[in-house]
């Protein structure tokens, strides 16, 4: 008999109704982003706005890595398999910045080998160029392949009486929230465009909707 815990993700809790203990199934969540603030303010809010509706049946870890590519992949499988929580999710969160178009495709293709059905799925959330990408498609639908550094300006310009755009800002969750669904449509917008290219040839392009859209329900 194994002397492992139980994992947190199997805990039984008690039954109410009918003096037994049942099993609830936690769904367990570990979000690894490459960037060590920016991606991890957006999504710090995102937990708090869950946290505040008091859905407690989906949880949710974030960890900023400052790691990239093949690397965020491996420090985020360490991470899972070491947890006693079980986690039916892990999403990895990175851009294209410069790094060899090789190592941002093999990213994805290490998650879909690494995914087990009805255990662990691992999410390449990639973006090409950046996360700002994302942030713009709140505002407008935009296929134009740009430096990422023209985005910045371009945010501001959306942004107007919210103040000018920088990196690090906490505040962008709950700014462009009212906007999410235009966000989702953009984006997947872009990824019917982009059908047949790898991640590298998809520019521009960003998965962060597959995201939002598994934790939309819980707010």
């Amino acid at each position: 008999m194994s002397l492992k815990p139980p994992k947190h993700s199997e805990m039984k809790w008690p039954n109410k109704r009918e003096g037994k203990q049942r099993k609830i199934v936690l769904d367990y969540n570990l979000i690894v982003t490459e960037g060590t603030k920016t991606e991890p303010n957006y999504f710090i809010a995102l937990k708090e706005l869950i946290n505040g509706k008091g859905n407690n049946r989906v949880q949710l870890e974030i960890i900023g890595s400052g790691k990239n590519t093949t690397d965020l992949f491996e420090y985020a499988k360490k991470l899972a398999d070491k947890s006693l929580n079980g986690y039916r999710n892990v999403w990895l969160v990175y851009d294209l910045d410069d790094f060899p178009h090789d190592r941002f495709n093999i990213t994805e293709r290490l998650c879909e080998e690494n995914s087990v059905e009805d255990e662990i799925t691992y999410h390449a959330i990639w973006s090409n160029q950046c996360i700002e990408l994302w942030f713009l498609l709140h505002f407008s639908y935009m296929h134009s392949d740009l430096c990422r550094n023209k985005y910045f300006p371009k945010l501001t310009e959306c942004l107007k009486e919210n103040g000018k755009y920088m990196k690090n800002r906490s505040d962008m969750f709950n700014i462009l929230l009212p906007y999410l669904d235009v966000a989702i449509a953009n984006a997947k917008r872009l990824n019917e465009e982009n059908k047949g290219r790898t991640p590298a040839q998809s520019t521009p392009g960003t998965k962060m909707y597959e995201l939002m859209e598994k934790f939309k329900p819980y707010f």
